[in-house]
Parts: structure tokens; sequence; C-alpha cells
């Protein structure tokens, strides 16, 4: 998902992947499926088969730390922010881990297109010094979205073609 906001002397760009449903959504589907699981494990060690209460909570923890790191993972975000004098950007989860900040001046972009039609091209932000990738967790549709965004912003410094592979 390619979001944005402009103001007068700045733009600022942010990416995340797209979310299927929220942590509260997640948490809802959790208790929806624990309640009958564990009540019918309850029964079962009423009767005397108590082995499958430990498993059925078992199984409940391990389907919800399953979906708390997916949640967290759909949680990372790139922010590219665009200025009269400098590029900078972040990456992390719920605050940046990794910070680049390129001169604006010196700052282009290298694409790299798609092997295959379903992908979305390569897209990296470098300077004379160094090159970072952006995007790589987004959709085709908005791997174009954020080109489109950019391309007026910055030089395009290269433009490669895709590697030729045989299956």
């Amino acid at each position: 998902m390619v979001t944005t906001s402009r103001s007068s002397s700045k733009l600022m760009i942010v990416l995340k992947p797209n979310h299927s449903s929220t942590w509260r959504n997640n948490q809802l589907v959790l208790l929806a499926l624990a309640v009958p699981s564990l009540g019918i494990a309850a029964v079962f060690a009423f009767f005397g088969a108590w082995p499958i209460l430990p498993f059925a909570g078992l199984e409940i923890t391990a389907l919800g730390v399953s979906l708390y790191y997916v949640n967290w993972k759909l949680e990372y975000r790139h922010v590219i922010t665009l200025s009269d004098k400098a590029l900078r950007i972040d990456k992390g989860f719920y605050a940046p881990r990794k910070t680049w900040q390129f001169d604006r001046a010196e700052s282009s972009l290298a694409i790299t297109p798609e092997n295959h039609p379903w992908e979305g091209p390569s897209i990296a932000l470098h300077d004379n010094r160094e090159q970072v990738r952006v995007g790589e967790f987004l959709n085709r549709d908005d791997c174009l979205e954020l080109l489109a965004l950019l391309r007026p912003e910055l030089r395009v410094g290269t433009y490669s073609t895709p590697s030729q592979t045989h299956i």
C-alpha cells in the first residue's frame, strides 16, 4: 500500500504491506476458535481423556503466536521523505530501525524491470556511494504507483534489463 502526504517543502511516501485483517480481528478469530476447542477438550478431560486438554491449549497458543508474528511482520514500513535538499529513507516496524539520508541533487532512481508480468519492477534509490532498495514487498500495482510518484521527483540514474533466466 502506498500513501503520500505533501506539504510546501516536502513529500512523504509511506510504503507498507497489504493487511488482510487487523490485530483486533485476529484476536476475535482466535477467541472464536479457542472457546469451542477448549470446551470440547474440557468435556473429554471430564470423562477421563485429560491428555487432550494440554494439546488443545498448545494448539491455540501456537495459532495465537503465529497470528501475532504475521501481524507484526505486516507492520513493516518504508518511509521516503523528499525535501528540497535531502532524500531520507526510513525502514522499520513501529519506529525507524535503519535510516539513510542522501543529498537530493546526487540522488537518483535505479529501476530493474520485472521478469514476469505479475511482478513489479525493482526500485532502488541511490547516490554515488550507496543504494537502498525500497518497496520490495509491494504488489505490481503499488510498485507502479510508487514509480509514478518518484519519477517526477528524481532522475532515473539506472535502468537495467531483467536477467534472462531459462527454466
